[in-house]
């Protein structure tokens, strides 16, 4: 879908700004020079970007272990670990300045909370006609979902159980519920999580109604009281597939009691690298090219449920950014 414009080498303006976080729990608007792209470049105009809770919550926190500070880095990413930095990797725009074939595309990169940037063309996805662009600010945790479900081994018919109904864990639920025959279940402690999880094709369970013969568990929640619920949902031989990330917090993993005698497997998936299973046939645009694709069910929108203004992310922020925030999908329109 080409979205028409207007003098587009004049559009830009000599200021733009992007978002750093300056310090712990301290987040600022700073002017960034955008360059005129060069040949096999574009010059992007942000619409819309999306904010990946737990990984910036981190961030912001100023909680990346030293031990990752070079594998945390997002793609475009200015400054180092843990401040200052510029960082974000959910931005959704359109093509102003570059090849013939690209201008006016709406398109999908993996780059921080910006105005305007410039990257290669080959780092840009263009967006599926029929999705709309404010929901394509989801495809990178659409992708962390498609990834976590191909890590997990699950097929059809299988009783799948995911714990923690964030946004990731909700994701999960939608792609295992279109499983042929899968038994679907999401369990988290917030009973006003159950409408959505029913529209995704899902039952909603507290944890005390699991029955522990579950064939997949997805762990999503990101608390030690999760993962050992997760665990505890797991039948003989079954698979627990840990989505969460913890940064530098300890974890208290419940390995004792039946782990041993029913024979478990701990899976960690994270969306860095493709799974395994498909590494030989799928490269990182593939899998981002997928996600897209599998956004457009109108019955997503339900899970964007805040939306800020660019100029005035510093100031909410540590709203957005609280560990009880009700909200799933926060989106920042420009």
């Amino acid at each position: 879908m080409a979205v028409e414009t207007k003098n587009t080498r004049a559009a830009a303006p000599a200021r733009n700004r992007a978002l750093w976080y300056a310090g712990k729990g301290r987040a600022e608007l700073r002017p960034v020079s955008v360059p005129q792209p060069g040949r096999g470049e574009a010059l992007v105009l942000t619409l819309w970007s999306g904010i990946s809770r737990g990984t910036e919550r981190l961030v912001f926190e100023g909680r990346v272990p030293l031990s990752e500070y070079d594998r945390m880095k997002a793609p475009f990413q200015e400054g180092e670990f843990p401040y200052p930095v510029k960082y974000g990797y959910c931005a959704v725009g359109i093509v102003e300045v570059g090849p013939k074939d690209w201008l006016g595309i709406p398109v999908f990169a993996l780059h921080p909370h910006q105005t305007r940037f410039v990257v290669p063309v080959d780092r840009l996805v263009a967006i599926p006609e029929k999705l709309p662009l404010r929901r394509a600010a989801l495809a990178a945790n659409m992708e962390t979902a498609l990834n976590g479900l191909w890590d997990s081994g699950a097929g059809p018919g299988d009783r799948i159980v995911i714990v923690g109904a964030g946004l990731v864990g909700l994701l999960v639920a939608y792609l295992a519920a279109r499983l042929p025959g899968a038994d679907v279940s999401v369990v988290d402690i917030d009973p006003s999580r159950a409408d959505i999880v029913a529209a995704l094709g899902a039952s909603f369970r507290a944890p005390h109604e699991l029955a522990g013969d579950a064939d997949v568990v997805f762990h999503a929640s990101a608390n030690a009281e999760g993962l050992s619920v997760a665990l505890g949902a797991a039948g003989l031989e079954a698979t627990v597939v840990e989505l969460s990330w913890y940064g530098d917090r300890q974890v208290l993993v419940p390995l004792g009691a039946a782990f041993h005698s029913r024979r478990l497997k701990l899976v960690s998936s994270q969306v860095g690298q493709v799974a395994p299973a498909r590494r030989p046939r799928w490269n990182y645009a593939r899998r981002l090219r997928k996600a897209l694709d599998l956004l457009q069910d109108d019955v997503l929108d339900a899970l964007i449920t805040g939306e800020v203004a660019f100029e005035a992310l510093p100031q909410v922020l540590p709203e957005i950014l609280a560990p009880s925030a009700p909200a799933l999908a926060t989106v920042v329109r420009y």
